[in-house]
């Protein structure tokens, strides 16, 4: 079993319903949601560009996913998930855009963001006690030899290699696709995620997402509201 920390949107926010349509996914369900059909991109068109992404959720990572270590329970990172949620403040991001990274197309900021880019630094290091080290196998996946010298010192010590200064927020929403077909799925996006994008993003809770075997999907554990935010919500 794995546990990730990401950013998603609560499930009364625009934002959630738009990105579980899009994916054909909903991460709080676990259901299958009818996908769009939109202008330039129909719907079994976006169906099968949205496998691996429709696996995890809809989300943006914060600390990727990772094993327990050892003498450590489900329980105790709920804890520590609490006492984080407690000592930190909700914000916002500015806005949100489509963006492309390479080769895919994602949800990204519309400019800097440095309480997001703090926040997110700031989970990565509280919940790395909790974490186990990666395993030969798990640092394989991530292609060490295609990593910056920075990208790896990370994987080796965080366990994900785009955290702190290589941290890139992108909330997925297609598979690698050719040149061609990007500028063409990127405008039926824009389209797609307007309403939820004309101003600020509110991050008001930190969700835990698990994966309850490999290959399997992830799903929301629960929502811990941060500071100012509304009582604990569990999927």
């Amino acid at each position: 079993m794995r546990y990730a920390f990401y950013f998603s949107p609560g499930s009364d926010e625009p934002l959630h319903r738009l990105g579980s349509s899009w994916l054909g996914r909903d991460a709080e369900s676990g259901n299958p949601v009818e996908h769009p059909d939109l202008d330039g991109l129909g719907a079994s068109e976006l169906a099968s560009i949205t496998g691996p992404a429709r696996r995890y959720g809809f989300h943006a990572t914060l600390k990727a996913p990772f094993r327990l270590a050892d003498g450590v329970s489900e329980a105790d990172l709920v804890r520590a998930m609490e006492a984080f949620a407690e000592q930190t403040d909700v914000f916002e991001i500015p806005s949100l855009t489509v963006g492309r990274l390479e080769g895919f197309v994602a949800l990204v900021p519309g400019g800097p963001a440095p309480e997001l880019a703090a926040f997110a630094g700031a989970v990565v290091e509280a919940f790395e006690p909790l974490r186990a080290p990666l395993s030969d196998r798990e640092i394989e996946r991530r292609n060490p030899e295609a990593l910056s010298s920075g990208e790896l010192r990370n994987l080796m010590r965080w366990g994900y290699p785009y955290v702190f200064d290589c941290f890139r927020f992108h909330m997925t929403l297609t598979n690698r696709l050719p040149e061609p077909d990007i500028t063409r799925i990127a405008a039926a996006a824009e389209t797609h995620f307007a309403p939820a994008l004309a101003g600020p993003v509110a991050v008001r809770a930190l969700t835990l997402f698990v994966e309850p075997e490999p290959g399997a999907p992830f799903q929301i554990h629960s929502r811990m509201p941060l500071a100012s935010g509304q009582q604990r919500k569990t999927a």
